[in-house]
Formats: C-alpha cells, structure tokens, sequence
C-alpha cells in the first residue's frame, strides 16, 4: 500500500507539522510559569510515581549490581585512580566489561 503524494502536498503537510509544534510551542511557553500548569504537572507526575512505584523498585532491584559497578567506577574515575578501581573492585570491574560500558 503505497502513497503517491505530490511536491506540493508533501510540501503542505510538513506546513501543518510546522505551525502545529510553532503553535504548541508557544503556548508551552505563555503557560509554563503558571501556577495552575505546574500544579498539574507534579500531580500528574506524583500519580504516575504512585502507580508505576512497583515497577521502578524491580527495575532497580535487577540492575543494583550494575548501578553500583558504574557509581565506583565513576567515583574512581572522578579522584583519577582508576588502577585502585580494578584492584579493589574486580568482580565490579568485569561486570562493567561484560556489559560493555568499558572497554580494555
């Protein structure tokens, strides 16, 4: 199933695309800073946390040993001693090769 569509109609409706985002763009931004849009917004996000709170706790429960791989080797990597890194922590550090965050 294939569309045919002229210059002139594609030309159109990248038109339309335009001036919709130009449109939901600017009143983002005459709405933004109100009260009642930011009262919104955290509701939304506090209903969201609510009934999603599950799935984030699994999500983390899962990867916890990467993440903690990856906050030793940035801390490592942030005092400059990366060497101590591998030492320390090799199980850590192979993680992080497994996955392949780091390379040798």
């Amino acid at each position: 199933m294939s569309i045919d569509l002229s210059d002139e109609q594609i030309n159109n409706i990248l038109n339309q695309y335009k001036n919709k985002r130009m449109r939901e763009k600017e009143r983002y931004e005459r709405i933004k800073d109100t009260d009642d849009f930011k009262n919104y917004n955290r509701d939304k996000s506090k209903k969201h946390y609510e009934n999603n709170k599950d799935k984030y706790k699994e999500k983390y429960n899962e990867k916890k040993d990467l993440m903690k791989a990856k906050n030793s080797y940035y801390y490592y990597k942030r005092i400059d001693n990366l060497e101590a890194f591998k030492t320390k922590h090799e199980d850590r550090y192979n993680l992080l090769l497994i996955g392949g965050y780091l390379s040798e």
